[in-house]
């Protein structure tokens, strides 16, 4: 036999070797397949697949070329299975606002005919919040009077060698208590009064685009109210001092 008759044939063998692997498949037996998979930093392949081994990451490869023929994947922890679910119900949410968001840009349309009518939906709404900014603003400024005043007259009769009075210790906790949780209250506004300068800023772009308008240079977003300073709203009672 030549040489050349020799790699003739073992091509014809090497062509020949799906077919048979094909009917073999034909008569209803799977192909042998072998399964990779990492055990404490320790690659282990076999034909069968242990128990232990079912949720761990694996490569499936034919045991008839050595080829990888599939790979599964790791099974979730719960943890990893809720995270997943959460991510889920997260991006379904997602859809909804930018469904709601869609139905009401085009509500918009309908509604207002220009930038102004559109202002004049926030100017309650603004008036209302710079109301409680001042309130809250005032009322930190009189608990702070009050309570520098009460600290001031316990000092001195502790320095004239006289006890402070149950009742004057009990005020003074009292107003510290109401100072600190006015203050919280007014960070509370002007966090709220911060939001709705984005929240209209935000409409009125969105109003601008769909109805294919350019803002005008210089045109204020937010519908103009009276600024938030520390007078006493005329309609908020002066927090009371105790004495």
């Amino acid at each position: 036999m030549t040489i050349r008759s020799t790699f003739l044939m073992t091509a014809v063998l090497l062509a020949l070797a799906p077919v048979a692997g094909a009917q073999k498949s034909a008569d209803g037996k799977a192909p042998k397949k072998l399964f990779c998979w990492d055990d404490k930093g320790t690659r282990v392949c076999s034909d069968a697949l242990p128990p232990e081994a079912v949720n761990a990451a694996r490569q499936e490869i034919s045991a008839a070329s050595g080829l990888r023929t599939g790979e599964v994947a790791r099974a979730l922890t719960e943890e990893e299975r809720a995270q997943a679910a959460v991510a889920a119900q997260q991006l379904q949410m997602d859809k909804a606002a930018e469904e709601t968001r869609r139905r009401t840009d085009a509500a918009m349309l309908l509604s207002y005919r220009t930038e102004e009518d559109l202002r004049r939906v926030f100017t309650e709404r603004t008036a209302i919040v710079d109301n409680n900014v001042r309130t809250a603003r005032y009322n930190v400024i009189s608990l702070r009077e009050g309570l520098v005043t009460l600290l001031q007259t316990a000092g001195d009769r502790e320095l004239a060698g006289r006890p402070v009075s149950p009742e004057m210790a009990a005020s003074i906790r009292q107003r510290h208590a109401d100072l600190i949780r006015t203050r919280r209250l007014q960070q509370s506004f002007e966090t709220q009064r911060a939001e709705l300068d984005v929240e209209i800023a935000d409409i009125m772009q969105r109003y601008r685009t769909a109805m294919g308008i350019a803002p005008a240079e210089g045109t204020a977003t937010a519908p103009d109210a009276p600024a938030a300073t520390d007078t006493p709203p005329a309609t908020q009672a002066q927090a009371p001092a105790r004495n």
